[in-house]
């Protein structure tokens, strides 16, 4: 294994996140407080909150935890679970599946792990890039079938997909199954933003549910608005996947936070009513977001996202993507991402919709744009 290459976004935050003034890019929702956490509490969860003590806990996750876990999927029991970190989730399962000279198809733009991990491994990774269109982003199932080799292990999809909101029509998300299942490959899924869909009958199943090769990826910090708790998880129907998942975690993080754990626990036995709160934000900011931009058509592309909290907009003004990035921050304040931060040419930038000061920061750059490109 080689050292990852240096992760773009996570350095761009640490340069950005706690000394810009607004954060116009970030994936997550509103995050919780502890209070508003408590208040929706059941009993039980509450007990064992009062009653923490603070051990080490199980290396699988708490078995409460692990069967609210469970509980998400259709026919998924606790043993199908690993309580992980998200990161760590894809540390630990591409470190269980692939070996140096195994090809990897993964979809594109994404978050960088997710293809920068495989990579390191020692793997061949193909970019399955997705097109923007009228009325946002598309995946193309032919294409995706022209990167596979007789060498492919891997596919890696991730929907609602981080950073354009695109979310495919449930025709297209199962012949991206059949193609895994006809090639006898592992689907890798990161549903972070699942739930975070605007219209519930367009949500996709989870690949779990599905597919028996297929690896979730999941957690608490987008839809349900608590990164500051780590808490995630692995989901799938192969037990020897997760047992090799669970030896390698024993050189990671061994076990997890006990407050983290009851939190999680909380959180998922209310994880209808977070979703709703945080898609309630998303909707709002959708709705300012597209007047904003519909506003400024001659230096901004609108690419509607079709699920989560985040969307892909491309630059059109005179100025690199960069510089108006690196301006804006300086001078206004606002963190905005660019697409290279992705590896993504075009002149795109992430908009992040779900934290509730989005007008403020939507203000405060068109201030700057009326300074600048007037």
């Amino acid at each position: 294994m080689n050292f990852p290459a240096p992760f773009k976004i996570e350095r761009y935050f640490a340069q950005h996140e706690f000394t810009a003034s607004h954060l116009f890019s970030s994936s997550d929702c509103e995050s919780l407080s502890l209070r508003e956490l408590l208040s929706y509490a059941d009993a039980e969860s509450l007990m064992l909150w009062e009653n923490l003590g603070l051990g080490y806990t199980e290396s699988l996750g708490h078995p409460l935890l692990r069967a609210e876990i469970a509980g998400l999927y259709s026919s998924m029991s606790v043993e199908h679970t690993l309580v992980v970190s998200p990161i760590e989730a894809i540390f630990l399962a591409m470190h269980a599946l692939l070996k140096p000279g195994d090809h990897v198809v993964s979809i594109f733009p994404a978050y960088q792990a997710l293809y920068e991990i495989p990579r390191s491994i020692g793997c061949d990774v193909s970019l399955w890039q997705l097109t923007a269109r009228e009325g946002g982003w598309h995946v193309d199932v032919d294409r995706l079938a022209s990167l596979i080799t007789p060498r492919t292990r891997l596919i890696i999809i991730n929907f609602p997909h981080n950073p354009t909101g695109c979310l495919p029509p449930r025709e297209t998300f199962d012949a991206i199954v059949n193609l895994a299942r006809e090639r006898d490959l592992f689907l890798f899924s990161d549903e972070m933003y699942r739930w975070l869909e605007f219209d519930e009958t367009e949500r996709l199943p989870s690949a779990c549910e599905v597919y028996e090769k297929a690896i979730v990826l999941s957690g608490l910090s987008k839809t349900f608005a608590l990164p500051g708790l780590r808490m995630g998880w692995l989901v799938a129907q192969d037990h020897d996947f997760l047992t090799n998942c669970q030896g390698l975690k024993d050189y990671t993080s061994i076990c997890h936070s006990a407050p983290s754990e009851v939190l999680a626990i909380m959180a998922l036995r209310a994880h209808e009513k977070l979703a709703a709160r945080s898609l309630e934000i998303v909707r709002r900011n959708i709705t300012t977001a597209e007047n904003f931009f519909t506003g400024h058509s001659k230096l901004f592309r609108w690419l509607p996202p079709q699920a989560g909290s985040i969307a892909f907009p491309q630059w059109l003004g005179s100025r690199s993507i960069e510089e108006f990035c690196d301006l804006a921050v300086r001078e206004a304040g606002v963190m905005i991402v660019p697409g290279e931060i992705f590896d993504m040419p075009g002149r795109h930038f992430r908009v992040g919709l779900g934290r509730k000061n989005f007008p403020e920061a939507l203000e405060r750059l068109a201030d700057f744009l009326h300074n600048h490109y007037k």
